[in-house]
């Protein structure tokens, strides 16, 4: 799978995800070829930045209901996010902010399953609006698996799709900027307190808006500015925040960068529960597909495996594969693994084949579904 710039797309092309319109509409289905330059204007024109385009040979990728449903929902709220928030912006008032957010609880803010993320592709000028809605999204699903009250639910929520509004009035290359020099970081700082005033016009009846995002933010500053941590009244909102926010803001996908795979994202946070709350993160990989059957890893012991069979108690330690002697590793076995740990995802662009689910149980697998490699 190759990510084609839109000015580079050529007739005969296959995509390789679908295109919705912005009210939820298929458009294109995955595997639709490119038949003529009009089909390529018609795409331009929905301002997309980019199309990823299956290789000649390659197969499309598998993709179940619920990927596709959450890439529809994701279009569809990314509009709703960004013609929302330029008008709060403009008027200090809320209009389709509640249902919004609601629709976001509905949707991802009460399932009994865990979900698939799956990140959009990113640019500067769309960077804050998709943040902001996946953001929303990841607060609603750990709210939900922390058993956090309806109240404090929507208040995460809400919080999440307004706290990145002061930044922007920042210059594009800073909305989406991961790595900030001090000055770059006070001038963003300013951006977002500056856009504090505005929050407070819009929820004047919601004080814990802005108080969990202004919380949020300070913990933040502190975590980069390597100074004393202050974090012991902080609302749920707030603390669900920082962690839904850093964990999507590092494993975003742009055209100018790669992103931080989501085992490293985690286990960072787990390295400063002074700052990610234990419990919220605990929620994050509670609601999140990660290390699922068919993606590869590397180990600590330098070698190359495939997860077998997931570990819902710890979803660092699932059973896998070794792509060394084909050996199976239960690194839930403590006693005779424990020393050995999941270093990193090993990205690919989902070029996946499917294992033969025959071979899985030779090997001592029960598999219920095809396993993708």
């Amino acid at each position: 799978m190759l990510f084609i710039k839109s000015d580079e797309l050529k007739p005969g092309m296959r995509l390789a995800k679908p295109i919705y319109s912005k009210k939820g509409v298929l458009l294109y289905d995955r595997a639709a070829v490119l038949k003529d330059m009009q089909s390529i204007e018609n795409i331009k024109s929905f301002g997309l930045i980019g199309l990823f385009i299956l290789e000649p040979a390659e197969p499309v990728p598998p993709m179940t209901e619920d990927d596709l449903e959450f890439e529809r929902f994701q279009t569809v709220m990314y509009h709703e996010i960004m013609e929302e928030l330029q008008k709060i912006v403009k008027n200090h008032k809320q209009e389709r902010f509640p249902a919004i957010c609601a629709q976001i609880i509905k949707n991802y803010g009460n399932l009994r399953k865990k979900i698939t993320f799956q990140q959009s592709l990113r640019s500067e000028d769309d960077y804050i609006y998709k943040h902001s809605l996946n953001v929303a999204i990841l607060s609603a699903a750990i709210t939900h698996t922390m058993n956090v009250p309806l109240a404090e639910q929507n208040e995460a929520v809400m919080a999440a799709v307004i706290h990145d509004i002061g930044k922007l009035t920042l210059p594009p290359d800073l909305q989406s900027k991961q790595c900030c020099s001090a000055d770059e970081i006070a001038i963003i700082d300013g951006h977002e307190v500056a856009g504090y005033p505005i929050i407070e016009d819009a929820f004047s009846s919601q004080p814990n808006i802005k108080r969990a995002c202004n919380q949020a933010r300070k913990l933040l500053l502190d975590y980069w500015s390597d100074t004393p941590i202050q974090n012991a009244k902080m609302l749920t909102a707030a603390k669900v925040l920082v962690v839904a926010g850093i964990y999507d803001k590092e494993t975003s996908v742009r055209v100018d960068d790669s992103p931080t795979s989501e085992v490293v994202v985690i286990r960072k946070m787990m390295h400063r529960p002074d700052v990610f709350d234990p419990k919220v993160v605990k929620g994050l990989t509670d609601s999140l597909n990660i290390l699922t059957p068919g993606i590869s890893v590397e180990l600590s012991t330098g070698e190359k495996a495939l997860v077998i069979r997931t570990n819902d108690e710890d979803f660092l330690r699932p059973t896998v594969l070794s792509f060394r002697d084909n050996s199976i590793i239960d690194l839930s076995n403590k006693r005779a693994y424990g020393d050995i740990e999941i270093v990193d995802i090993m990205k690919t662009m989902d070029n996946r084949y499917v294992m033969d689910t025959a071979k899985m149980k030779a090997l001592g697998i029960t598999v219920e579904e095809p396993v993708y490699v």
